[in-house]
């Protein structure tokens, strides 16, 4: 009969040796995926290497070109609004009607004045006739001839004055019909039929009428964009050729891009201390009225020359706190984690400023699948760009 100590070294020497089948067994999976299962099927595409035009991206505010506040030049009741609010106005339009009747009645009395005046003036020519005759046979006295020269002189500048009241007189009458100074939209009539409004000593506003086309796009650049810019604003200075030096693009709020197109036609001429930016105007073409002064603008400042950057898709890159990265596919089919610095968009692509280089592969569809760096995954090469590939059908019935 065997002893107990016989019995007790072969058990252990089972048991012993079933850890160590169990765990290569272990082993063998984990290095196979990891609990059994393969690793994650993944898009792996090469980043893109190609010239893009520099740019920066402002917020501003359309203004109009043009703005004019109507105000009267004469005092009086208003008897007609001969325009509706927010039509489109061309200048020399008639937008409203003060009462004339007062400016009328001045005008007949300085033309009768003028009437009077000329006679006055007629009169004493005639009388400088006869004076000189007399004066000519001595039966006139030399004081009495200057007498009527002067008189003569006297009545002329009575008629100028006279002339100048009528002109007067006819420009006030001309003030009561408010005409439209440029091409525009007309605002809200702030002075209605049968009020009186006042010429002096603060002319009461009547409307305002602003341009639509073109169009003024402010914006605010910091001082290092206005840096890398300031060669170009000197060279459309010198050229005069401002389409080609400084494009922009524009877009509003409830727009997708940017797809107003201009040009800087300003700088300003100091830079904010308290801001640190500086002023930048564009002009915009508006054909069809739809920028209105005051609207919220997404500006896009192009630069003229282009420079080669690597370009990535968007949806590759990841956010931990205010870090972006991205995993690029390393040896062995391993997800590197690589910390980068973006810029610009470029259509659906994005430009990697620091942290890649030409040649490196990244994953871009299926991100998700990557629970942490180092892990091995299963690439599927694409374009950069692609769509993402469509999920797999149900599995076909087997054993039928």
């Amino acid at each position: 009969m065997p002893s107990i100590s016989h019995k007790f070294t072969a058990s252990t020497f089972a048991l012993a040796l079933g850890f160590l089948i169990l765990a290569a067994c272990n082993k063998g999976t984990n290095e196979q995926g990891g609990g059994g299962l393969p690793p994650p099927q993944v898009s792996v595409a090469e980043v893109i290497i190609r010239d893009v035009t520099p740019s920066n991206e402002f917020s501003g505010r359309i203004e109009a070109k043009e703005s004019v506040q109507i105000r009267p030049r004469v005092g009086g009741v208003i008897e007609e609004v001969r325009y509706r609010e927010g039509d489109i106005v061309k200048k020399g339009d008639l937008l409203f009607v003060i009462d004339q009747r007062p400016f009328r009645t001045e005008l007949n009395r300085a033309e009768a004045e003028l009437a009077r005046a000329q006679a006055q003036a007629e009169l004493a020519q005639a009388e400088i006739h006869r004076a000189q005759n007399l004066i000519a046979r001595n039966l006139l006295s030399q004081d009495d001839y200057d007498q009527r020269v002067a008189a003569e002189d006297q009545a002329k500048a009575n008629v100028q004055s006279a002339k100048a009241t009528v002109q007067l007189a006819r420009l006030n009458l001309d003030y009561t019909k408010v005409l439209s100074p440029i091409d525009g939209r007309a605002g809200r009539a702030m002075a209605t039929k049968g009020n009186l409004v006042s010429s002096d000593p603060t002319p009461d506003l009547l409307t305002t009428i602003v341009s639509l086309d073109p169009m003024y796009v402010y914006f605010d650049s910091d001082e290092l964009t206005y840096l890398r810019y300031s060669k170009l604003a000197r060279q459309m200075e010198l050229n005069g050729d401002q389409k080609k030096i400084q494009p922009v693009l524009v877009g509003l709020s409830n727009e997708e891009g940017f797809p107003h197109q201009g040009y800087v036609d300003f700088v300003d001429n100091q830079v904010d201390p308290n801001t640190g930016t500086i002023r930048i105007r564009a002009i915009l073409e508006n054909k069809d009225y739809q920028l209105l002064p005051g609207l919220f603008a997404r500006v896009k400042l192009l630069s003229t020359e282009t420079q080669q950057a690597i370009l990535v898709d968007d949806q590759a890159i990841l956010t931990d706190q205010d870090r972006k990265y991205v995993y690029v596919l390393g040896p062995d089919n391993v997800a590197m984690r690589r910390n980068i610095k973006i810029g610009q968009n470029a259509g659906n692509l994005r430009v990697v400023t620091e942290g890649l280089q030409a040649g490196d592969q990244i994953i871009v569809h299926g991100v998700q699948k990557v629970f942490f760096p180092g892990m091995h995954v299963t690439p599927q090469p694409i374009q950069m760009g692609d769509p993402p590939p469509p999920p797999p059908g149900p599995m076909a019935e087997t054993g039928h």
